[in-house]
């Protein structure tokens, strides 16, 4: 048995949710039923799952013994590092790979950050800020506060944040194409996949579940016979850009689920050999959570997206 006693990273944080940081392998279950049993005491008085715990609070941990297939089986994560943007003691701030998810789960044992608090076990909190898709590459915060988490998620609930793409697409943009105001509605396809769609009439049936979702769009290089794209979302829906690029006419390239199957398998076979989705979180503006003014971050394009911008630049032959 251990008494934890809550700290300004774990203040604000529901009983459940502690207790998975705190006995960690343990089954959501498991945990669940020792608190229905008043194993777990919150300043010597029993709590329920949802209990909000402050600064100060004392919390019973009771010793859990785990069965043998979960001790068995442990799912292992390797430790790994990303490339920094910027740091301090607040917040981390890195530039995320293309083909890396963000957490585990949906079919992924881990992702990004499982493996930084591998990597930094001497770390006490860490914590998504926002997301990014699997496919996507570029900027992603990481709290390292829980103050901080609070302060900058609520700045992306009030969309107070500058949040900008670099997306490249097949043909030509047309200039005057600079908002798209469009709703989105999510739902589950025959595969059982999530998937969004673009949903312009106001009459359809399923308009009420639909969210308004809105894109603003700057051509910021004209290709041969593509668009590299400045693309700031203004409220930020499951797969918006790729969406709201493909209803715009114009689909990212190697985007796997909206985009264009035999231009992408075209493209991955061809002299370029340009294999990923080429969207990228290049820009995010934010107020720093401490208060010390506004910050505006800038992750540079990857290589392998440079060096298809620089042989899409050359004349055809």
């Amino acid at each position: 048995m251990r008494r934890v006693t809550v700290d300004e990273n774990s203040a604000g944080q529901r009983l459940d949710n502690f207790l998975l940081r705190e006995l960690k392998g343990v089954p959501k279950t498991h945990i669940y039923r020792v608190i229905r049993a008043g194993e777990v005491r919150v300043n010597k008085g029993r709590a329920h799952a949802d209990t909000r715990l402050e600064l100060g609070d004392e919390v019973r941990v009771p010793p859990v013994r785990l069965p043998e297939r979960v001790l068995e089986r442990p799912d292992y994560v390797p430790p790994r590092e990303f490339e920094v943007v910027f740091e301090d003691e607040h917040l981390l701030a890195i530039n995320k790979p293309a083909g890396v998810a963000v957490h585990g789960g949906s079919g992924v044992s881990f992702g990004v950050i499982e493996q930084l608090r591998q990597a930094r076990p001497q770390a006490k909190f860490l914590e998504l800020v926002h997301r990014l898709d699997k496919e996507t590459s570029g900027l992603l915060l990481i709290a390292k506060k829980r103050s901080a988490l609070v302060a900058l998620q609520e700045q992306f609930r009030e969309r107070e944040t500058g949040k900008t793409y670099a997306a490249l697409v097949a043909g030509d943009w047309a200039e005057n194409k600079k908002v798209i105001d469009v709703p989105l509605l999510k739902f589950i396809g025959s595969d059982g996949e999530r998937w969004v769609r673009a949903l312009p009439n106001p009459h359809d049936p399923s308009a009420e579940q639909a969210k308004r979702s809105i894109s603003l769009v700057k051509v910021a290089q004209r290709l041969n016979g593509y668009s590299l794209l400045d693309v700031t979302i203004k409220t930020g829906r499951t797969h918006q850009i790729r969406v709201h690029l493909a209803y715009g006419g114009h689909a990212i390239v190697g985007d796997p689920k909206y985009g264009d199957f035999e231009a992408n398998r075209a493209l991955a076979r061809g002299a370029h050999r340009f294999e990923r989705m080429f969207l990228h979180a290049k820009r995010l503006r934010f107020v720093h959570p401490a208060g010390t003014g506004e910050l505006e971050l800038t992750a540079p394009l990857p290589p392998e997206c440079e060096q298809l911008i620089l042989a899409l630049k050359k004349p055809a032959q």
